[in-house]
C-alpha cells in the first residue's frame, strides 16, 4: 500500500460533462442580388440560428436607417425643412367649382 497514491485528484479520462456540438449556421438556398438583400433574407430565415439572424439584422440596419450623426449640419437642416414644408406649408387644395343648373 505504500506504493499507491491515495486521495490524489486529477483529470480522469472520459470524466466530466461532454461538450455540446456547435451547430453550423444554415443559410439554405439564398439567391440575392445585393449584399443587403442577402442580409435581409438571412434575417428573415426562421431556420437560421438566432445569433446569426441578429447579426444580419444589425448589419442590415445601418444601410436601411442611417445614423443622424452621419449627416452633417446642413443635411440635417435641409431634411428638417423638407419635413416641415411637406406638412405645414403644403399647398392647399383648390376650391371646387361646381355649377348648379337646377334653378
Amino acid at each position: 500500500m505504500a506504493d499507491q497514491k491515495k486521495g490524489r485528484g486529477g483529470a480522469r479520462p472520459g470524466a466530466g460533462r461532454k461538450p455540446k456540438p456547435k451547430a453550423e449556421p444554415v443559410l439554405g438556398e439564398v439567391a440575392a442580388d445585393t449584399p443587403l438583400a442577402f442580409l435581409e433574407s438571412v434575417m428573415r430565415d426562421t431556420k437560421a440560428d438566432d445569433a446569426l439572424r441578429v447579426k444580419a439584422a444589425i448589419a442590415a440596419a445601418q444601410y436601411r436607417h442611417p445614423k443622424v450623426s452621419d449627416m452633417g449640419k446642413k443635411e440635417a437642416k435641409q431634411r428638417a425643412s423638407k419635413e416641415v414644408a411637406a406638412t405645414r406649408f403644403q399647398a392647399s387644395t383648390p376650391p371646387r367649382l361646381v355649377r348648379d343648373n337646377t334653378k
